[in-house]
């Protein structure tokens, strides 16, 4: 279709002559009888249209013109005239029909049969050529199409890949920044498991200090006539409870603290401190108590809770200068693995800023001015809630106020245990009644040996662990009394050995700091004497342990 000619001579034989002389040269030939059936196989395919000139002196057809003005860019149609000799010049309307034909090769009559299929064949060749330009074109609008979809493929991709990188930035961020609070957590807990270990320590030895001064005041007071003499030791004795009361709080802090835990109702431990915290805190500050429904059991020391919730109770008035409301709330939880009691203490004062809260915990620290705090309150609050298997937590913002909260473990009515307390009031011993006394400190094993010897025992000493386990080997003392922090072997080891010893025998710990976990698992919680303690305490726990030693071989001679 593309190779044809067309023929348009509607006069006499013309497309005859015509069509003979092309296709004896091998040109593809049509005679289109008018102008609407050449227009129709123009837009059919053609390679090229020859026309006679009598046709366009007939007016140029209208939609021919339109025809070839609508040709696209690559198109520019050929057409071969036989134009009729001319004695003198074409008229205007001829000249101009030629003119809107465009591409043109004109042939005046009569024509040589080879001039008029060369100009065919021209107009043929430059026809495919055009025909070529199309193809080319339109392969490059396919090109061009392909690539601006793999354009809006590609930025789809793109955009979804930057989505993705996004959204992993954001988890990655997220991820370093709990990474980082879990890191902040861990050194907290480090730092605060290394100065507990370090009071701990600091604890035993100013422990030893006050239970010697303690032991050598009750002895002046014991022996002295003048009247003012007992005056001053009972006041020095005074100042040593209360520097036991300040190591108390430090040995809480370092979980250290020998606790007295039973089953008790927080709700109403809380409703009986009403009016000690009223007092405490003032008038000018509104307390609510806010107690959860029926009771809230949990196995702690009760007399450390009471303690720790007077101290945030103090912290919270400081907070609160000009007046305030100090609200207590008990809870039961149930948002863990297993149910708690809470116990928030809230202040409606200053708050604390974000960049203190990571100390309030620390033993020391303290915002108030010198000579006003121990800096121990909060801490002592910290090592009693972990001392108690529970957790601590502070909660505050800056001019809307702070709360503190513990949790303890819900406990149930069966975990109750009777934990035994010790006697009150001393017995005098015998002096057949024989008591080892193993105690590193040179001066606390003086002042405990003459106050059992005051009491009447007969008293031998040693001054390690290895020295007391030699005495044991060579004589069976009716009582051990034996100190838990010593250098080389310590007091639960010496307990152990001396248990293979002698089975049954009596034994007291006296101590200043002890890993009470080590020593419960060797010798119970009643059998632990807290450094410093007085003449008539540890006269009344030999002589509790003896009975008990009496009572259970008069038990035994019976069976």
């Amino acid at each position: 279709m593309e190779n044809r000619v067309l023929i348009h001579a509607p006069r006499g034989r013309d497309a005859q002559v015509i069509a003979g002389v092309l296709s004896t040269q091998g040109i593809a030939c049509l005679i289109c009888p008018d102008t609407a059936s050449l227009l129709a196989e123009m837009a059919r395919e053609a390679a090229a249209a020859i026309v006679t000139e009598e046709v366009l002196g007939e007016g140029f057809d209208t939609a021919l013109g339109q025809y070839l003005a609508a040709q696209p860019a690559w198109s520019d149609f050929p057409f071969v005239v036989m134009a009729t000799r001319q004695s003198g010049r074409r008229s205007a309307r001829a000249v101009a029909s030629l003119q809107e034909l465009g591409n043109i090769v004109l042939l005046e009559r009569p024509v040589n049969p080879e001039t008029l299929a060369s100009a065919a064949r021209s107009a043929v060749r430059a026809r495919t050529r055009q025909y070529a330009t199309r193809k080319h074109l339109a392969a490059i609008e396919a090109s061009k199409q392909v690539v601006e979809a793999l354009n809006g493929e590609l930025e789809s991709r793109i955009q979804a890949r930057t989505a993705d990188l996004a959204s992993a930035n954001d988890r990655l961020m997220h991820e370093i920044a709990e990474r980082e609070r879990a890191q902040a957590s861990v050194v907290q807990g480090q730092k605060l498991e290394a100065i507990g270990r370090l009071t701990g320590g600091m604890a035993h030895d100013f422990n030893n200090l006050l239970h010697v001064v303690n032991m050598n005041l009750q002895f002046i007071a014991r022996m002295a006539d003048d009247e003012k003499l007992g005056v001053y030791a009972r006041r020095a004795r005074e100042a040593v409870s209360r520097g036991s009361r300040l190591t108390a709080q430090l040995l809480s802090f370092a979980r250290a603290q020998s606790l007295l835990p039973k089953l008790n109702d927080v709700n109403a431990l809380i409703g009986n401190m009403r009016e000690l915290i009223e007092v405490s805190v003032g008038s000018r500050i509104r307390v609510e108590l806010h107690l959860a429904p029926g009771s809230a059991p949990a196995v702690l020391d009760s007399g450390q809770l009471e303690m720790a919730v007077l101290n945030m109770s103090v912290n919270s008035r400081d907070a609160m200068p000009d007046g305030g409301t100090l609200s207590i709330r008990t809870e039961i939880v149930s948002d863990g693995p297993a149910p708690t009691v809470r116990v928030s203490v809230s202040d409606t004062g200053a708050g604390i800023p974000p960049s203190l809260l990571t100390k309030v915990f620390d033993p020391f620290f303290t915002t108030k001015p010198v000579g006003k705090g121990t800096g121990l309150g909060l801490s002592q609050v910290y090592g009693f809630a972990r001392q108690s298997g529970g957790t601590s937590e502070i909660r505050s913002e800056v001019g809307r106020g702070t709360t503190v909260m513990l949790r303890f473990p819900l406990a149930q009515a069966e975990e109750a245990e009777a934990i035994a307390q010790l006697p009150a009031a001393g017995v005098d011993g015998h002096p057949d009644q024989q008591v080892l006394v193993v105690e590193d400190d040179a001066q606390v094993r003086q002042g405990i040996v003459e106050c059992l010897r005051l009491l009447g025992y007969t008293v031998h000493e040693a001054t390690d662990g290895a020295a007391g386990l030699h005495a044991l080997e060579r004589h069976r003392p009716d009582l051990l009394l034996v100190d838990y922090l010593m250098p080389g072997m310590n007091g639960a080891e010496l307990i152990t050995a001396a248990r293979r010893l002698h089975p049954g025998m009596p034994i007291l710990l006296a101590t200043g700091y002890a890993d009470m976990a080590q020593v419960e698992k060797v010798i119970g919680r009643q059998s632990v004497l807290a450094k410093p303690f007085d003449l008539e305490t540890l006269g009344a726990a030999v002589a509790s342990e003896l009975r008990g030693q009496t009572a259970s071989t008069a038990a035994h001679d019976a069976a």
